[in-house]
């Protein structure tokens, strides 16, 4: 596989990842060179050679990045607040990453997991028995949610760290909608420097309650496809102040009103939720609560069925003509959309959305599935209606 991140940073758009997978498969069908398995329009060039010519150098970048936080999170303050916080890296990118934290900030954030292994066998089986370095899975987090009583906050990312998991005393595991909610709620209330104008970025499958938080606090909202690609070009030129999505991916401006990053950033979201909790005295678990007693408690749920190639690219066309439907979960359908209001790309599937609840629908772009996100700001039982019907109608269309 290849990944390309263009000059900006943030994820490769659809035209250009299209360009690479054409190239790289005219490079396959040209076939092998002179030296077997050596494909003949792939030039090598020994390693050592590479650096005696000088074509590549090595810097230590993990210094400059901890040094720069401050400039998004209020790292003195955590500091000063001699808060126990407790970090899992879950055997990836983010290992030492807290001890230069610790050494440049001088916070106390103790790693609790030290273990590397390429087969991840430290890790908890999620909930369907795959290992899965899931730091928004309850089932993956396991160990680290039974250590949530020893630490005011305690947090985890995925490998690559681009991604975060939070754990607060008494809530466990956040769930990554309600981390975002409480994560924006505080930087509208903190960041006074940032431009009026700035928008949230949220993609379609994100929770609602962002919308709420959003307009309470004045501030555009802007959703997008799946997708964080989506996100970063708002990121990049300061349209949004915050871009974020359900699968625990976000970041934000630093405090000046610049780009921080134009992808995700889970060690800052992590740090943010250590900020809140130094400068207010609330966690990110108490902060959700309140945005869920002023706009009611989301209940959210993402389901998954096999589905052939034919199925796939059905739900993929869906319009609101194949529907046939004006209510959902004994609510007026209020708004049906194939396509992102925010920059009118198409989400690849559709959603549906009434006063208090909605469901998405589209198929994976990497699995023999379609699957059903949906969420009720009432309670569980409209939940579950919310998805039997989402699904009826998603077969019948």
């Amino acid at each position: 596989g290849i990944k390309y991140n263009p000059p900006e940073g943030g994820p490769a758009s659809g035209e250009v990842t299209s360009w690479i997978e054409r190239r790289a498969n005219e490079i396959l069908e040209a076939g092998e060179g002179d030296e077997p398995g050596e494909l003949r329009e792939v030039m090598r060039m020994p390693i050592a050679e590479v650096r005696r010519q000088g074509l590549v150098r090595e810097e230590d970048m993990r210094r400059d990045y901890v040094r720069d936080l401050d400039a998004v999170v209020d790292m003195q303050a955590i500091a000063k607040a001699n808060l126990k916080l407790a970090a899992d890296p879950l055997g990836g990118a983010a290992l030492g990453m807290w001890d230069l934290v610790n050494e440049i900030w001088g916070t106390s954030i103790e790693t609790v997991n030290r273990e590397i292994d390429p087969a991840f066998s430290f890790m908890r089986v999620d909930h369907d028995g795959k290992i899965r370095m899931d730091c928004s899975s309850g089932a993956a987090m396991a160990g680290l949610i039974e250590l949530a009583d020893r630490y005011d906050t305690a947090f985890a990312n995925d490998p690559d760290a681009d991604r975060h998991g939070i754990v607060v005393p008494g809530t466990g595991l956040m769930d990554p909608n309600l981390v975002l909610a409480a994560a924006i709620d505080y930087l509208l209330e903190t960041r006074g420097e940032w431009p009026e104008e700035a928008g949230i970025g949220k993609t379609v499958v994100s929770s609602s309650l962002i919308d709420r938080v959003a307009e309470q606090a004045g501030r555009e909202l802007c959703e997008v496809p799946v997708g964080f690609k989506h996100l970063a070009p708002g990121l990049l030129d300061g349209d949004f102040c915050f871009g974020g999505e359900e699968s625990a991916g976000a970041s934000f401006l630093r405090f000046d009103g610049t780009t921080w990053t134009t992808d995700k950033d889970g060690i800052v979201v992590n740090l943010l939720a250590a900020e809140c909790l130094a400068r207010t005295g609330e966690d990110f678990g108490r902060r959700a609560a309140a945005i869920e007693s002023r706009f009611g408690a989301s209940r959210y749920r993402r389901i998954s069925f096999p589905a052939d190639a034919a199925t796939r690219a059905r739900v993929a066309a869906l319009s609101a003509d194949d529907l046939g439907v004006s209510e959902l979960a004994g609510e007026r359908i209020e708004r049906i959309l194939t396509t992102a209001p925010g920059n009118g790309a198409a989400i690849g599937g559709i959603k549906v959305a009434t006063a208090s609840g909605w469901f998405a629908a589209r198929p994976s772009g990497t699995e023999d599935i379609v699957k059903i996100y949906a969420e009720s700001l009432i309670d569980e039982e409209h939940l579950e209606r919310l998805l039997e019907e989402a699904q009826a109608i998603v077969g019948r269309a």
